[in-house]
């Protein structure tokens, strides 16, 4: 009788903790330091912009992080969409950014975390996931706060949207600096509020010379930006920079888009007494597509992108990182963008891998 007693006992114990555990798993806890703490300092600013947001194969996304390191980069940056997190109001999914966020840490990587991509319920009816509206400004905010919260210690780096500049991006409303600055400062006491030391980066603007509804030239948008007041809401400047056809080294114009452009923004920052901020390269490269307009011939990109970060990491002292897109992509696209790649889809190493794995070894 007493043998039978312990025996429901035992039983009785272990079937709490199993609803323990389910209820854990189900809200997103996790034990203290679980995901890693995230590296204290880069060892070179050389790093790659991932596309693990659509990786589903844990195995992968480790294989990926894995590789990136191997080839010698020390950041990585990666989106986090807002709809997968938090698919319904107030229900967050945390399974898949805990296994980025901890593979990217187990192997030393110092993540910058890009947030966007609407959910359904916090944007019109047939709106695209780029639509953000002011009435869902707060919505995301409180996104942010959550995630920020989550990944306190395992995250120092998070950028708050991406190239508002652009009517696509901005769920092909006409582009607002004013109204972006506001987003930016919404999620920026947000992000100090769930961490203080945490690092806040403005949205990535895309290198264009346009200025109509449907784009703004990326240097005419920041300083808007900053009549706006957004020097008081980031941290670290936020820039892309695609090199197109031409080199790493060729001058920087106000009419011309190239790698150097980075140099202009830079200016931007020194007259709105900003010069004390890094600036972090989200994304940038070379694609090498035999029949894209906009592409250079493999042994160019090769050479311009090495070029690229030896100029970024002697030139510009101001530069805390280089990430250039894009790693590799989950499926193949059957179009130029496959040309962008260090490694094909079944993570075969294309001669660019080797180039900058040998580039960062010295």
């Amino acid at each position: 009788m007493r043998k039978q007693r312990w025996t429901w006992t035992a039983l009785t114990i272990v079937v709490e903790l199993l609803v323990v555990a389910g209820v854990t798993w189900r809200l997103g806890y996790r034990a203290p330091g679980s995901l890693g703490p995230a590296p204290a300092g880069a060892s070179s600013i050389v790093g790659v912009h991932t596309r693990l947001s659509d990786e589903v194969e844990e195995s992968k996304i480790r294989r990926t992080t894995g590789m990136v390191r191997e080839m010698g980069a020390a950041w990585m940056v990666e989106l986090f969409p807002w709809a997968y997190v938090e698919p319904t109001k107030g229900s967050f999914d945390w399974g898949h950014s805990d296994v980025v966020v901890r593979a990217a840490n187990e192997q030393g990587l110092t993540l910058v975390a890009r947030l966007d991509f609407v959910p359904a319920w916090a944007r019109p009816k047939d709106t695209t996931p780029r639509y953000l509206d002011s009435e869902h400004f707060a919505d995301y905010a409180e996104f942010v706060h959550e995630f920020v919260r989550r990944y306190r210690g395992s995250i120092r780096y998070y950028a708050i949207w991406n190239e508002p500049n652009t009517s696509f991006e901005w769920g092909y409303r006409p582009v607002d600096p004013v109204e972006y600055t506001r987003l930016l400062k919404m999620a920026y006491e947000q992000v100090k509020s769930a961490d203080p030391d945490a690092q806040v980066l403005p949205a990535g603007l895309a290198p264009t010379l346009e200025e109509s509804p449907l784009g703004l030239n990326d240097l005419v948008f920041l300083q808007r930006m900053y009549d706006a007041g957004a020097r008081d809401y980031f941290d670290v400047m936020n820039v892309h920079a695609y090199g197109w056809t031409l080199p790493p080294d060729d001058p920087p114009a106000p009419d011309r888009i190239n790698f150097a452009r980075v140099a202009l923004v830079r200016e931007v920052m020194v007259r709105n007494g900003d010069a004390a901020k890094p600036v972090v390269i989200a994304e940038a490269g070379w694609n090498d597509h035999p029949r894209w307009a906009k592409a250079v011939r493999p042994g160019q990109r090769i050479e311009y992108t090495i070029r690229a970060y030896q100029k970024a990491a002697e030139e510009w002292p101001w530069v805390l990182a280089l990430n250039v897109w894009v790693f590799r992509l989950p499926v193949p696209a059957h179009n130029y963008n496959d040309y962008f790649t260090f490694v094909d889809t079944e993570f075969r190493p294309k001669p660019i891998y080797e180039a900058v794995k040998q580039y960062a070894s010295r």
